[in-house]
């Protein structure tokens, strides 16, 4: 499977992006919900809000968060769903540090949870053995993301549902320059304000800029196997949300 850089897009080693990755994210770990806040003003919890609402979940599925980073998801599908388990996974131990404080402080409605070191495109779990996966932010940050898809597949159970939130290209093009000259000018600023270092934040924007559009996206979900692929767009396509389900 092709292995990209995924600040260019161009093909490359897994481990330029995979240990930029880990290094970014452990750093800021304790500062990264302060900085989704602030950088998008606000907007991502009501991300977080349509995510759940298109999710196929229910109180007896066992639910994987891939890429939970220090929670969100994994916290905002437990307190709405209550289902019977949700199992929360990240490349880099100090975010999912910040995870399990915040279960310690209570979050999750008491909904059994489960927390695991994991690399997304090399997931420690049997096949098919969850009703439904999330994933916020992260199929961006993956260099082989036709691995991470097939790993998601692998782990669903047929008729399974696959809720993906992330960066997007918006259609109108006046929206889509403004967002531009935001991530390269607005996101380094709020990353150097609030971490001291903007290098971090500058990947970030470059990140989006590589990624696939909407369309693409929901190509590579088809390519990897699931079917009634789907997109809803976020704040005019700033983000989108895809859906997918695999087949019985």
């Amino acid at each position: 499977m092709t292995s990209i850089d995924t600040a260019t897009g161009r093909q490359a080693p897994a481990n330029v992006s995979t240990d930029r990755v880990r290094a970014i994210f452990s750093s800021i770990a304790d500062r990264y919900e302060l900085f989704n806040a602030c950088s998008s003003l606000g907007t991502y919890r009501g991300w977080l809000d349509k995510l759940c609402e298109a999710a196929d979940i229910e109180e007896t599925d066992v639910v994987l968060d891939v890429a939970g980073g220090t929670g969100d998801v994994a916290f905002a599908v437990a307190e709405k769903f209550r289902p019977a388990l949700v199992v929360c996974t990240d490349l880099v131990p100090e975010m999912l540090a910040v995870a399990q404080a915040h279960r310690e402080e209570g979050r999750g409605a008491g909904v059994p949870m489960e927390f695991a070191v994991a690399d997304g495109q090399a997931l420690p779990f049997d096949d098919a053995s969850f009703d439904a996966v999330t994933m916020a932010y992260g199929l961006r940050n993956m260099p082989e993301r036709e691995r991470a898809l097939a790993e998601v597949f692998r782990v669903l159970k047929p008729d399974g549902s696959f809720t993906c939130l992330d960066f997007a290209t918006p259609p109108n093009a006046l929206w889509r320059a403004g967002y531009d000259l935001y991530l390269k000018t607005m996101v380094p600023f709020w990353g150097k304000l609030i971490t001291g270092d903007a290098s971090g934040f500058r990947y970030l924007a470059r990140s989006i800029e590589a990624y696939p559009d909407q369309a693409g996206v929901a190509r590579m979900m088809e390519a990897a196997g699931f079917e009634d692929v789907a997109w809803f767009d976020c704040s005019g396509g700033i983000a989108a949300i895809h859906v997918a389900t695999r087949p019985r």
